[in-house]
């Protein structure tokens, strides 16, 4: 505290409250953007799950088409199953 005073002694009050304001502003956006991206971190990582859901469930459909056009005695459709090839199962069962 005497620190302070010292502050307050050497260039004045109004510029020794200013450095003080700005300080306290500096440690509230601290904790409010510290806040901000751990909130940010958790629903990347929701839609993280998201995609990986969207990709089997794509896959699934694939798998799915080419049974009902194998059972019906029709030809699957080769430019859905060339663009679901090569890519990974997201599952983790």
């Amino acid at each position: 505290m005497e620190g302070f005073f010292t502050i307050i002694e050497k260039v004045g009050f109004p510029i020794a409250g200013a450095i003080a304001c700005g300080f306290f502003i500096f440690i509230i956006l601290k904790f409010i953007l510290s806040e901000l991206t751990s909130s940010i971190k958790g629903l990347c990582g929701l839609i993280k799950g998201i995609v990986n859901r969207i990709d089997t469930m794509n896959n699934d459909i694939v798998k799915i088409d080419t049974l009902i056009s194998c059972a019906f005695g029709k030809k699957p459709n080769i430019d859905r199953l060339a663009a679901s090839e090569g890519k990974e199962d997201a599952r983790k069962d």
